[in-house]
């Protein structure tokens, strides 16, 4: 069996990304590797006293993601595609590549952008990034608004 890795960011894009990456996983036999990776600033916030960390924010927010990780797959399940999920926190790019090793993935796929163009702008896209750095083929899957 083929593992597949599949970074999602629960954006309105991450749907789409599932329904292909689920007919991709049947056209070879393969299994999902969900993987969300969470910000490392979840539970920091500005004020007017500088920076502050609220444990009870990270730690809501972090449930929750575990929560959505864990429908999404449950769908695939649904679908007769094997699936496994991974949530960590760090540097998406680093994290999705070290994930990809790790599972000795034969794909990695991901959508066509990211949450906005302007996103884009400033940070770089996810994608550009893993099909520049990745020595595993990257599948890109065209989301459209």
């Amino acid at each position: 069996m083929i593992n597949i890795v599949l970074p999602v960011d629960f954006s309105e894009a991450t749907e789409k990304l599932i329904n292909g990456a689920i007919k991709f996983a049947k056209e070879i036999n393969g299994k999902i590797c969900l993987i969300h990776v969470a910000p490392t600033d979840i539970g920091f916030a500005i004020g007017d006293m500088g920076f502050q960390y609220f444990p009870e924010v990270e730690q809501n927010e972090v449930k929750q993601e575990l929560v959505e990780l864990n429908n999404l797959e449950q769908r695939i399940i649904a679908e007769n595609v094997d699936c496994e999920h991974l949530m960590k926190q760090g540097i998406a790019g680093d994290v999705i590549l070290e994930y990809a090793n790790e599972k000795n993935a034969g794909y990695i796929v991901m959508g066509s952008h990211g949450r906005s163009n302007m996103y884009d702008v400033f940070v770089g896209s996810l994608t550009k990034e893993l099909t520049r750095r990745s020595q595993i083929p990257v599948l890109v899957i065209p989301i459209h608004s």
